[in-house]
This record gives C-alpha cells, sequence and structure tokens, in this order.
C-alpha cells in the first residue's frame, strides 16, 4: 500500500506501508492491503502505520482519508507532525492542535456575532426608515 499525507503546504509523508491505523468520529479503525475504497473525516488524532515491522507515527490535525481501488491511502490534513514518540505527539502536539482548534471556534463564534449584530443594525435602520416614509 502507499501513504500519502500532505497539508496545504507540503508532502508529510510518501511511502510504502504494510498497515495503518487511524481515528474518526466513529472510533479507530485499521487499514491492510486490499481494503475496500473508504473514504472517512479524520479527528485531531495520530495515525499509526507500520513499514517492515516498525511502527511510524503522525499526529493529525483533522483532515480527510480516502483509500483508492490500487490500496492506496491519502490524508489530506491542515496541519501534520511526524515523530517517533507517541507520548511525546500525545501529549504536546494533539494538546497544541485542540488548543488551536479552540481558539478558531471561539473566533469563527465572535466572528458570527459580529456579522448578526451588524445584519440586526442594518434591519433595524431600514424599518426605521420605511415606518418613517423614506420608502415608498
Amino acid at each position: 500500500m502507499r501513504l500519502r499525507i500532505t497539508t496545504p503546504l507540503t508532502v508529510i509523508v510518501d511511502e510504502d506501508i504494510d498497515s495503518l491505523r487511524g481515528e474518526d468520529a466513529s472510533g479507530s479503525f485499521g487499514i491492510l492491503s486490499g481494503h475496500a475504497p473508504f473514504l472517512t473525516a479524520l479527528e485531531i488524532s495520530i495515525v499509526s502505520w507500520r513499514v517492515d515491522g516498525n511502527e511510524h507515527f503522525c499526529a493529525l490535525r483533522g483532515g480527510v482519508m480516502t483509500v483508492g481501488d490500487k490500496s492506496t491511502i491519502n490524508i489530506a490534513t491542515r496541519e501534520a507532525v511526524t515523530g517517533d514518540d507517541l507520548a511525546i505527539l500525545d501529549s504536546d502536539v494533539l494538546a497544541r492542535f485542540r488548543v488551536d482548534a479552540d481558539v478558531e471556534r471561539t473566533e469563527h463564534v465572535e466572528a458570527m456575532r459580529l456579522q448578526f449584530n451588524a445584519i440586526r443594525h442594518m434591519v433595524s435602520r431600514l424599518e426605521a426608515s420605511a415606518n418613517a416614509g423614506e420608502f415608498r
């Protein structure tokens, strides 16, 4: 099988592998050679894969994974960090990814709140103008 992990800026991993473990909203799953075509949205998590009995890891900031007809596994993610120390990836990198995602959610909510307030203000001004007879 061929594994390819990409971010918008670079290719993180591009190698032949024996198996892969990942995690989506439904839980953990495994991919072996000959797997049926597959598409899933990945959580902020760590994927692991084996090459000749050696395990490798990559922390992902979510993403989309596809398994193609020829057992090609493509993972597209916003950010990825590879490493051999699972504990560091889990404690440091995933924690940072989660904090970044929380900050982005908060910023998104604040931006939406500002937009809704601006719309409400415009609607109230239009209603006041219509009631004053400016629009007929």
